[in-house]
């Protein structure tokens, strides 16, 4: 049972370092975004959505063979210690 613990936290936490990426980019576009919409007065709502998209787009395009990586890794981990969980 302490193995599958185990397992389960490294899984929860590769959750968070895997959407850490695009999560923080957007959050940071979005507040550079409501900032100039607050010093403007620009009230449009597309404004906010089409730029976040975009550059979310492109860092899961940079760092998405990372991701991959790291998902395949951890895949591999589990597979490896399969036998002692099942246990």
């Amino acid at each position: 049972m302490h193995q599958l613990t185990v397992i389960t936290q490294q899984a929860l936490f590769l959750v968070l370092v895997a959407s850490a990426p695009p999560v923080i980019i957007s959050l940071l576009v979005g507040f550079i975004i409501a900032l100039f919409q607050a010093t403007t007065q620009i009230q449009e709502q597309t404004l906010t959505f089409a730029p976040k998209m975009v550059i979310v787009f492109v860092t899961l395009a940079m760092v998405g063979p990372w991701i991959g990586h790291q998902l395949v890794r951890f895949t591999f981990h589990v597979f490896d210690r399969f036998p002692a969980i099942i246990r």
